[in-house]
């Protein structure tokens, strides 16, 4: 938990990791409110030197009544609004969904990196599965150049009334084997929209400040 704060809060370019993030979330047209939802202290004191809100009123906010609630990762912080505002309207354009988010192309080197969430969709840009094998997995044994492989990124967007259902869910198989919060939707038989969009994933890692 100390890294997880930490790498939070670390300083880059003069700014905590987690303002940039929040910077960025700003320039999104469709958010009509930003929060940084948050247990520890040492980042709700952070964020309230750049004019967040404490996680209990932030919760408060959630009471009203928004329709769409995108879930940021805090070490997002080159995230291109344009992405935000995309998951936030097709998941609005697709009544039946309750769920949407974003991927990018797979590069090969990552292929087989567990940490570099992999996904197919159908031909309607619906989500079929999330994993972090290779998928979908050559015969050979063996990354297809041919194949336009996609990586999930780490942003989501959420029906207001669903979300309020989804603590209920209880852990699935897949979930579990996968250790992927994805699943669970998908096998309780939720759809959830898929935008590819054209970006390089940079989600920053602590072993790569440490560096610097």
């Amino acid at each position: 938990m100390l890294l997880l704060v930490l790498k939070a809060i670390v300083n880059i370019l003069g700014k905590p990791m987690i303002q940039r993030t929040w910077e960025r979330a700003k320039l999104a047209t469709t958010l009509d409110h930003i929060v940084v939802a948050t247990n520890d202290e040492k980042i709700a004191e952070c964020c309230r030197g750049f004019g967040t809100e404490q996680c209990n009123e932030a919760l408060q906010k959630l009471d009203k009544k928004y329709n769409v609630v995108v879930n940021i990762q805090g070490d997002e912080l080159l995230i291109e609004p344009e992405i935000i505002d995309g998951i936030v309207k097709s998941l609005q354009a697709a009544p039946d969904a309750v769920f949407s988010t974003a991927v990018t192309s797979l590069k090969p080197e990552d292929a087989f990196d567990p940490n570099r969430v992999k996904c197919v969709v159908d031909n309607q840009g619906y989500a079929i599965y999330f994993s972090r094998g290779l998928i979908p997995y050559n015969k050979s044994g063996k990354v297809n150049p041919q194949f336009p492989y996609m990586l999930h990124l780490g942003i989501q967007s959420y029906d207001a009334k669903f979300l309020k259902i989804y603590p209920e869910l209880q852990p699935t198989p897949l979930q579990l084997e996968e250790d992927l919060e994805q699943l669970k939707i998908l096998e309780n038989g939720y759809k959830m929209k898929v935008i590819k969009v054209d970006h390089e994933a940079h989600g920053v890692t602590f072993q790569k400040m440490l560096k610097r």
